[in-house]
């Protein structure tokens, strides 16, 4: 097929540009994702640990609870005590006061317990924060040198892809459908030079009269095996 070979070697080399430079970016990515799977390890262990904290804290308030009211109980035994003339009934209430009594001091030495647990429980949430700020601090350079690195070729990408679709807009259309076509299979660029009489991708011989049209200068020509556009190489 007779086609400008200078106008699409000149926008596959531009294409080639925007690749390398894409490549360049998503190499990038492992080490950002590395940065960011050790600081969400650190905050997940602080997030386990405020969690920790905050169940502590709930069971010492739910326990405040449990005393204040079983305070206010034994207060009221008491003033019924003083009130009750039967020798049986104020048998009873005593009874009823002991046994609070005892409920009482397993309730508060329960509490003494959970206020230690929630100070433990705190200071592992001050430890694991501490850890979050160590682990950005350290990552902090590597962090800016990442994000210098990456606005860098984005710029370069932007710029690389204007030159690009701006060199895309001198081909004929229907050319440039063939050679986009070419691109989405598995072949890294759409034209190979003829290597030996065959594909310069695939090494694939080439036909006779084809590819002497080829050597002639004449036309590119699809490659019948990977379909890339074989092209005689001028270097040659």
């Amino acid at each position: 097929m007779q086609v400008d070979l200078d106008v699409l070697l000149d926008l596959q080399e531009k294409d080639i540009a925007v690749r390398n430079a894409e490549d360049r970016l998503k190499a990038l990515q492992p080490k950002i994702d590395s940065l960011d799977a050790a600081l969400s390890e650190a905050k997940a262990a602080r997030d386990r640990a405020r969690e920790s904290a905050q169940q502590a804290e709930e069971r010492r308030a739910e326990l405040e609870g449990r005393i204040e009211s079983y305070r206010v109980m034994q207060e009221r035994r008491r003033q019924r005590l003083e009130w009750v003339s039967g020798a049986k009934e104020a048998s009873a209430i005593m009874a009823e006061l002991d046994l609070a009594r005892s409920v009482l001091v397993k309730e508060e030495a329960e509490w003494i317990r959970s206020a230690d647990q929630l100070q433990e429980a705190e200071k592992i949430v001050a430890e694991a924060q501490a850890v979050v700020d160590q682990t950005k601090e350290v990552q902090a350079s590597e962090r800016d040198e990442l994000a210098a690195a990456t606005a860098e070729i984005e710029q370069e990408i932007a710029a690389a892809t204007g030159v690009r679709d701006a060199a895309a807009q001198q081909i004929e259309p229907r050319m440039l459908e063939l050679y986009r076509r070419i691109l989405r299979g598995r072949a890294p660029q759409a034209l190979y030079p003829l290597r030996g009489g065959a594909c310069g991708h695939c090494y694939t011989a080439v036909p006779l009269h084809r590819r002497q049209q080829i050597e002639n200068g004449q036309a590119v020509e699809a490659c019948e095996a990977c379909g890339v556009l074989v092209y005689k190489d001028r270097a040659e």
